[in-house]
């Protein structure tokens, strides 16, 4: 397997960092109440993960080993405030929605996790593809919680599309099914808590599946040989 799929196939699904690393769950399990809010966490996450990796992995040679870590969160840190006043200027209802959980998105351990583990080691090309596929891994977990939170919550799905895409997204909300008042349990924390706790399930669920299939069929038992040494 060449170094690019197996880095897709870590990011994505092998060493998820939020089913297998579990790291990053504040933001994950606060702000995923809809799809709109995940979806713009894990952008904003994914962004950071690429410019902090690729800059990481430039400067590697330049950093002394005593000061890296400090450095790595100044790098990642000052993308954060570009990201952040990017959201600041294009969506606001969307920042204002994520509040304080966008420059916390500095102490999200699998972001500094990569830079120390992988960008402060290898070229800019694969510490790119490496926060590419890390940031939509994460996503993707985060977009799949917020739609259970959202659907079984409220009964819809894409509530809020035009903070984040603009005002042609109202028409992507759907509501799937009527409620007289919202389900609280899914969208306060301890949802989110159930929530991941099964999708983490499904995947150690398949993982198992996928391990039981690829084992050897071993051999069937012989039974014993009988030896004839006479005939009488």
């Amino acid at each position: 397997m060449s170094e690019f799929k197996q880095l897709a196939h870590e990011g994505m699904w092998k060493n998820n960092p939020a089913l297998v690393q579990l790291l990053g769950l504040c933001p994950l399990l606060a702000v995923t109440s809809t799809i709109t809010n995940a979806l713009g966490l894990g952008l904003a996450t994914l962004l950071v993960l690429v410019g902090s990796n690729v800059t990481v992995s430039i400067v590697r040679n330049w950093v002394p080993k005593d000061i890296r870590i400090p450095v790595f969160v100044m790098i990642i840190a000052a993308f954060v405030t570009i990201v952040q006043l990017l959201m600041n200027a294009y969506t606001f209802g969307l920042y204002q929605s994520l509040g304080i959980f966008i420059p916390l998105i500095v102490t999200n351990c699998a972001i500094i996790g990569r830079a120390e583990a992988y960008a402060s080691k290898n070229t800019p090309l694969l510490s790119a593809w490496d926060g590419i596929m890390m940031g939509l891994g994460f996503g993707a977990v985060l977009v799949l919680l917020g739609a259970m939170r959202e659907l079984f919550g409220q009964g819809t799905l894409f509530d809020g599309a035009n903070l984040l895409l603009g005002d042609w997204a109202t028409v992507l909300r759907i509501e799937v099914i009527e409620f007289d008042s919202q389900f609280l349990v899914a969208i306060l924390p301890p949802g989110a808590f159930l929530g991941l706790g099964l999708i983490i399930a499904a995947k150690n669920y398949v993982d198992a599946r996928k391990e039981a299939q690829a084992e050897p069929v071993g051999n069937p038992e012989k039974a014993p040989r009988a030896r004839v040494t006479s005939l009488d």
